[in-house]
């Protein structure tokens, strides 16, 4: 059973969803912090050129399947037009109401 969006605990990290599922590019790239930092699967990559390519070209969907550190760190379903589905995991580091970091990669 997924949790719905809505009820994540850390507010910027629901933000960070909701702006996924809803491919909304201004929400999510206004979430970052400046010089913002992603790992996929262990390799560091431009977060830019991965969002385009893994989320917003390609209709990136997560459905969240629990949550823990307060929110910070997620398993979820994701799925887009590339890839399918595949279950995954993601870590936030958020300061100040941006995210500095995010990790994703196979559960």
């Amino acid at each position: 059973m997924s949790i719905q969006v809505n009820r994540l605990a850390d507010p910027t990290v629901r933000a960070f969803v909701t702006a996924v599922n809803s491919h909304d590019k201004a929400a999510f790239d206004a979430l970052l912090a400046p010089g913002a930092t992603m790992a996929d699967d262990g390799t560091d990559r431009d977060v830019a050129d991965w969002a385009d390519r893994e989320i917003f070209s390609s209709n990136g969907h997560m459905d969240i399947d629990s949550e823990s550190d307060g929110g910070r760190v997620l398993t979820a379903s994701y799925r887009n037009d590339t890839w399918g589905e595949m279950r995954t995991k993601w870590h936030f580091t958020v300061d100040d109401g941006k995210i500095t970091r995010f990790e994703t990669g196979q559960a």
